[in-house]
């Protein structure tokens, strides 16, 4: 009889119509009479999906773990660039993935993307179990990796149509920060199995990760929805990018989400030499390596939420600034230890590597915040736009902020992860130069960092000279029209 009503209830679920045609979240009463429950519900499935898909991105820098140099034939160098090639490829598939939740639908979308998943776990099974195979195989089989970091932006954009303005800051910080934590996730998952039977089954991770693919798109369609009048397609994303504001988040988010992304794939390769330096077998530099990998991606990803919810009180600008100076703080942390750990012969010691860890740890966390903010300002500079444009009513007003909002929303994304091939790019020249270490690296992320500061304040929070039209759009009060 059990069986009968569970087989019964899931036959209504996949009947219900899962098409909403008219979507208005920005009114109250239909928001509090049940359309935040429809909104939470495609929420929470959305962060499943996209969580599993930054997994399946962030493999490889599991799967370098379980791989060592005598066996595979790749050294260090080689590594770094093997965890690029999916980063940079993630960050290009953002692109058409931002346009594709208009074009097929949020939940249609959604199934697809986690069905496709299993195609580069299945590639990765089986190369690792046959070691035997060249360098540029191993680099295609990562570069198919590249397909989960496009489920970010078409996640996004989709749950950016579903929730007001004045909780997108929170619902997307929820949904990109549920996403980031595949990466902390496959890495425990890593950890687990180097912990039981040693760095010599990778296999496992993959196994895990095809079961819970599936679950991903089961899940996607019997709660997910489909919301018509979305128009997030190629033209919209060129018409956002008419304005400079477009551009300027996007860099900012190079050093944002790029250094998340990017120290996500790396931190556990830096950990992993420093240990084999000390003198460590493969198998525990591995294992000491996967211990610690874990939390900074951790940090960051928990941080994210609650980077938006502070731009939506105190201000995307305000908070992104601030971010910025914590974090060229935390470089000079790197940089400090790199210096010093150059100047004495031999692995570093102990002080030196806690100093790395916490370095690396304060990154993360900051990177997360500012993710959070960064992300905040971009449906507001376009409600904020959107209050110019006299010749529309208020429901054209904000189908044109969500529809520039979205489509920048992907490319950004797309731009920001550029800055984690940089980074894992900038380490492997690091390494690969005289010093062999990476204190250069650190050098330049400082660098870069200071220029972000500038920027944020230059934009986004200097007071504009009276009388001059700006297209900044006083992010920090979205509500005000653009003067």
């Amino acid at each position: 009889m059990a069986v009968a009503i569970e087989n019964e209830t899931l036959r209504a679920k996949f009947a219900r119509k899962h098409n909403i045609e008219h979507w208005d979240a920005e009114d109250v009463e239909a928001w509090e009479s049940g359309n935040k429950d429809i909104a939470k519900r495609n929420l929470i499935w959305s962060v499943i999906a996209e969580h599993v898909g930054f997994s399946v991105w962030s493999i490889w820098s599991v799967m370098v773990l379980f791989m060592p140099t005598d066996v595979y034939g790749i050294d260090a160098a080689g590594k770094f660039f093997l965890v690029a090639v999916p980063t940079l490829v993630g960050s290009i598939l953002r692109i058409p993935y931002t346009v594709a939740t208009a074009r097929f639908g949020g939940r249609n979308w959604t199934i697809f993307s986690a069905v496709v998943l299993f195609v580069p776990l299945v590639a990765t099974l089986y190369l690792m179990l046959e070691p035997g195979h060249s360098y540029t195989t191993f680099l295609l089989v990562a570069a198919i990796a590249g397909v989960g970091g496009g489920n970010f932006a078409s996640s996004m954009t989709n749950i950016n149509a579903f929730y007001p303005q004045r909780l997108k800051g929170w619902a997307l910080g929820l949904n990109a920060g549920g996403g980031n934590i595949g990466v902390p996730v496959i890495q425990l998952i890593g950890l687990f199995v180097i912990a039981t039977v040693g760095n010599t089954e990778p296999w496992i991770v993959c196994a895990i990760y095809l079961v819970l693919c599936g679950v991903a798109a089961v899940g996607a369609a019997l709660f997910m929805d489909n919301l018509g009048g979305q128009k997030a397609d190629l033209r919209a994303m060129g018409a956002a990018l008419k304005f400079r504001d477009s551009w300027v988040v996007s860099f900012l988010y190079i050093g944002t989400f790029g250094s998340f992304i990017g120290f996500s794939f790396a931190f556990g390769q830096v950990l992993q030499i420093n240990f084999l330096a000390g003198g460590d077998t493969p198998a525990q530099a591995a294992l000491h390596a996967a211990q610690i990998a874990f939390i900074g991606p951790l940090l960051g990803s928990i941080s994210r939420p609650f980077g938006g919810k502070l731009a939506d009180r105190i201000g995307g600008g305000r908070i992104t600034m601030v971010t910025f100076a914590a974090m060229t703080m935390a470089a000079g942390v790197l940089i400090v230890a790199g210096v010093l750990d150059d100047a004495t012969a031999g692995a570093p010691n102990g002080g030196i590597m806690i100093a790395y860890v916490l370095g690396f740890i304060a990154l993360f966390l900051l990177s997360g915040l500012g993710n959070g903010s960064v992300y905040k300002m971009i449906p507001s500079i376009f409600e904020a736009k959107a209050q110019s444009l006299e010749h529309l009513d208020r429901a054209a007003k904000a189908a044109w902020s969500r529809t520039m909002s979205g489509a920048l929303i992907g490319f950004a994304g797309a731009i920001g992860g550029l800055g984690g091939v940089g980074i894992n790019l900038v380490l492997r020249a690091s390494y690969a130069g005289a010093a062999k270490s990476a204190t250069m690296a650190f050098w330049v992320f400082g660098g870069f960092y200071l220029v972000c500061i500038a920027v944020t304040w230059l934009v986004f929070l200097r007071t504009p000279r009276a009388a001059t039209v700006t297209e900044t759009a006083e992010v920090d009060r979205p509500t005000v029209p653009v003067v």
